[in-house]
C-alpha cells in the first residue's frame, strides 16, 4: 500500500513555471511506476507524464511534451513534475497516481493508488 500526497501547485502567469512534488509513504516506492494525470473543469482525468521505477523510462503526453519534466527521487520516495512555458490550458487539478507496471501508462484506470490532487491555475 502506498499512500500519496502532492503539493506545489499555485496561480502563475502564462510563461511561467510550476514545480509540483508528490511525496509517498511507505517502503516500496521505488517498486512503483509512478504518473501525473490532471483534470480540468468539466473534463475527464487526462494522462500528463509518467516514470518508470527506476526513472530510466518517461513518456508524455503530446500537449505537454517539450514543457513538463518528469523525474523522481527513489531516496526521498518522492516524484516531481517540472511545468515551464505554462498555458492557460494547463489549468487543471493535478493528481499523481502509482501503480507496480509501466504498462497502460497513460489510462487513469490502470493506477491503483492516487493522491488527493493540487490545484494548478495559469492566468492568461
Amino acid at each position: 500500500q502506498v499512500q500519496l500526497v502532492e503539493s506545489g501547485g499555485g496561480l502563475v502567469p502564462a510563461g511561467g513555471s510550476l514545480r509540483l512534488s508528490c511525496a509517498a509513504s511507505g517502503r516500496t516506492f521505488a517498486r512503483y511506476a509512478m504518473g501525473w494525470f490532471r483534470q480540468a473543469p468539466g473534463k475527464e482525468r487526462e494522462f500528463a507524464a509518467a516514470i518508470n521505477w527506476s526513472g530510466g523510462s518517461t513518456h508524455y503526453a503530446d500537449s505537454v511534451k517539450g514543457r513538463f519534466t518528469i523525474s523522481r527521487d527513489n531516496a526521498k520516495n518522492t516524484v516531481y513534475l517540472q511545468m515551464n512555458s505554462l498555458k492557460p490550458e494547463d489549468t487543471a487539478v493535478y493528481y499523481c497516481a502509482a501503480r507496480r507496471a509501466y504498462s497502460d501508462y497513460d489510462v487513469p484506470l490502470q493506477f491503483d493508488h492516487w493522491g488527493q490532487g493540487t490545484q494548478v491555475t495559469v492566468s492568461s
